[in-house]
């Protein structure tokens, strides 16, 4: 079958969603930018040159269709076994799960290209991005889009062991250092929390407003002002802590509740160049009866040195995968990688998160695709065929096989020999495991393989290089099973609550998430770790009905650390409460209204003095109280008659009058003073005051009286803002 095909080729195969022109293909082929894939196309040998592409950069669709017609079948990269996002482990747990689903990938599409890690990292990331990489929908779901960049990170936190950098904590960098977290070294977040406390009622935009009046100039953030964040992330940022300190602010608000509700009550072989490089791992059931029943067996074999390890189990289950796993590392040391296939045991999270923990690269096989672990089952074949035939209660392994079995089970019944009898069952689990463990040390090791030119043993004991070992004890730890629900638990006000038992712990807080790990050693133990990684240690929980404590005197204990931690986390908010009264919010957002509208002055309007004889009778009441002289008493007809006369008179004497100018036609239109006049009568009056000049005492009282005036203070701005120009 070609790998390699030119556009004309293409066209002419006529695949499933393909053009069948050679012109439309390479339209296709420039659409797609392939060329930008440059180890998956390459010149053409051969007269008339040209271009040959790699059929993995075709569709998927059209692959299926290409190598079927071969009689073969597409491969795809390796994921995990599907899981919803909703899973008991939360959206983060899945996204850790995805994470490492898409290193297996990667690490599938460096050995069939053949190219370089940066170069494999940078195809892997645009094939993915273009929905060509065929990986489950969880998966893609959970990753929508890949970089570069970030595949890259995650590959070297994979590669040096670091899978709680692949943990999705999204935030978790920023966290804790935001303006309001750090702001003022932690005081801002004191504060609002101990406004809150003061009262719960207060809405977002009161607390926002009194931040900015406590933080006139900025929040100090390392050494940087920074200014008051919008209302939108106050709000946000207070939803988070109240979940966060639901605790601790549920005992500073409510603490009859507090107490009521939260207190304590194909084969790789060629390409493997050196000892543990890689593992491969099959179950198979033994074609032997023990007393109680048919068992299986996993084996475990390092394709360089061909050396096997075996582990008997009951029915196939990731615990029997994790203990062989745990049985060779402590044998062997640490393999760089281990294939398995895509049973439930071998993809369960709970054995993937044990290989990433021990920074082992896991490859998974495509579905009925055994001889793409071809050294595993060859190495199944050879324990059934060598040490299965030896054993006691053998029961045959082939069709042929079996109908002996079955005719001498037949002439069993009719001499009333049970099968027990017929068979010689007569071996336990424990025997059988024996037995096996005694055949691939002491037969299986030492004989000659033919693939090695040696055996296993010579080959293993030729290696020079080093050996990663891992502490039992660490390992013994990644290896305690989880309960059900993936081992999410919440802290309820009894504990952690773990097959209808209790498990209490000092640290933990009712709420609070962990992800949990049991002794199985010690039923009454349980060990809980933090709910984003599962690898971070938290706490350790005990139940005191399996461990025959007094219960009592538990929870007083677990009591009495919960109430000492909620003190630690509410002592710097209690501080900043008792500096806080029932005004303070008041206060501060008026004194920031106040700020705010020091400088706004409104624009004088136009205007017109109103006169009426009660108004009149004011003013003149008025000018009294001011020491103003008093408007002349009404004229009567006797004295209008004698001021007529002496005006007369006077006319007949004075001069003739000069000729009417053109502003004698100018007519008073008003009686009072406007805003204006008025300030610039008293600009007067101060002027002459500031020069030692003597004033009336008429002008004296204006101006004591206006001079605090807000009318005077409105101009004054008015004045300082546009000039002179402001009076007209």
């Amino acid at each position: 079958m070609k790998v390699w095909l030119t556009s004309s080729e293409i066209a002419e195969l006529a695949l499933s969603g393909l053009p069948t022109t050679r012109q439309n293909i390479i339209l296709l082929a420039e659409r797609e930018d392939w060329a930008r894939f440059g180890a998956l196309c390459r010149k053409r040998e051969g007269r008339g040159g040209g271009v040959e592409y790699h059929i993995a950069l075709l569709p998927v669709a059209a692959r299926w269709d290409y190598l079927g017609r071969h009689g073969q079948t597409a491969q795809q990269p390796e994921t995990a076994a599907p899981a919803p996002l909703d899973a008991p482990g939360g959206r983060a747990g899945i996204e850790l799960d995805a994470r490492i689903a898409l290193l297996d990938a990667l690490a599938m599409f460096r050995r069939q290209s053949g190219v370089s890690l940066t170069v494999g990292i940078s195809y892997f990331a645009d094939l993915y991005t273009q929905g060509r990489v065929d990986v489950a929908d969880w998966v893609r779901q959970a990753v929508p889009r890949l970089s570069a960049r970030t595949l890259f990170r995650w590959h070297s936190a994979g590669r040096n062991g670091e899978i709680d950098r692949l943990a999705v904590d999204r935030g978790g960098t920023r966290r804790g250092r935001g303006i309001l977290d750090a702001g003022d070294s932690g005081r801002v977040k004191a504060f609002i929390l101990a406004l809150v406390v003061q009262n719960p009622l207060y809405t977002t935009r009161q607390i926002h407003e009194t931040i900015q009046s406590k933080y006139p100039n900025g929040i100090e953030v390392d050494g940087a002002l920074r200014p008051v964040p919008s209302q939108r992330l106050v709000e946000m940022t207070l939803k988070r802590w109240k979940s966060e300190h639901n605790t601790e602010l549920l005992a500073l608000t409510n603490p009859d509740a507090f107490v009521s509700r939260t207190r304590v009550a194909g084969s790789y072989a060629h390409l493997v160049q050196g000892l543990n490089e890689l593992w491969q791992i099959d179950a198979s059931p033994v074609d032997a009866l023990c007393l109680d029943g048919r068992h299986s067996v996993y084996i475990c074999i390092d394709v360089w040195s061909r050396r096997m390890v075996l582990l008997v189990s009951r029915t196939p289950r990731s615990d029997a995968v994790q203990m062989l796993l745990r049985k060779a590392i402590l044998l062997w040391g640490r393999p760089k990688a281990v294939k398995t296939d895509n049973g439930s045991d071998f993809v369960a999270k709970a054995t993937r998160r044990l290989l990433a923990g021990v920074s082992i690269e896991t490859i998974t096989s495509t579905a009925f695709s055994p001889w793409q672990k071809g050294v595993v089952e060859r190495a199944v074949r050879t324990f059934q065929t060598d040490c299965g035939r030896m054993l006691p209660g053998f029961i045959g392994h082939s069709v042929s096989d079996r109908k002996v079995i079955e005719t001498r089970k037949a002439f069993a019944a009719r001499l009333g020999v049970d099968d027990n009898k017929a068979f010689a069952v007569e071996m336990t689990a424990p025997e059988l495991a024996a037995h096996a463990d005694r055949w691939a040390g002491d037969i299986y090791a030492h004989q000659r393989h033919s693939a090695l030119g040696m055996s296993p043993f010579a080959k293993a004991a030729s290696w020079s290089g080093q050996i990663e070992r891992v502490d039992p004890e660490a390992l013994n730890v990644l290896l305690m099973p989880a309960p059900d629900s993936n081992g999410y638990r919440t802290v309820g006000k009894q504990g952690v609550r773990i097959a209808g038992h209790h498990y209490m712990a000092p640290g933990l807080l009712v709420g609070q998430r962990v992800f949990v790990r049991m002794d199985p050693e010690d039923a009454g133990r349980a060990w809980c770790f933090a709910e984003e990684d599962s690898a971070t240690f938290i706490a350790e929980a005990r139940c005191p009905e399996l461990l025959g404590e007094d219960p009592a005197a538990l929870r007083a204990a677990v009591a009495a650390a919960q109430k000492q931690l909620v003190e630690e986390r509410t002592a710097e908010i209690k501080a900043a409460r008792r500096k806080i009264t029932s005004r303070t919010v008041l206060e501060s957002r008026m004194e920031l209204a106040a700020r705010r509208n020091a400088n706004l002055v409104q624009f004088p309007k136009r205007s017109e003095a109103v006169t009426t004889p009660a108004l009149d009778a004011g003013l003149e009441v008025a000018a009294r109280r001011r020491g103003d002289a008093p408007k002349a008493a009404p004229v009567t007809d006797e004295v209008a008659a004698i001021l007529a006369q002496l005006e007369h008179e006077h006319q007949a004497e004075a001069p003739p009058a000069p000729k009417p100018t053109r502003a004698s036609k100018v007519v008073k239109l008003r009686d009072t003073e406007t805003e204006v006049q008025r300030y610039r009568r008293f600009l007067d009056i101060h002027k002459r005051l500031e020069a030692e000049e003597p004033i009336t005492p008429a002008e004296a009282a204006f101006y004591g009286g206006y001079v605090q005036s807000a009318e005077k203070k409105a101009l004054d701005d008015m004045v300082e803002v546009f000039g002179d120009e402001a009076l007209g």
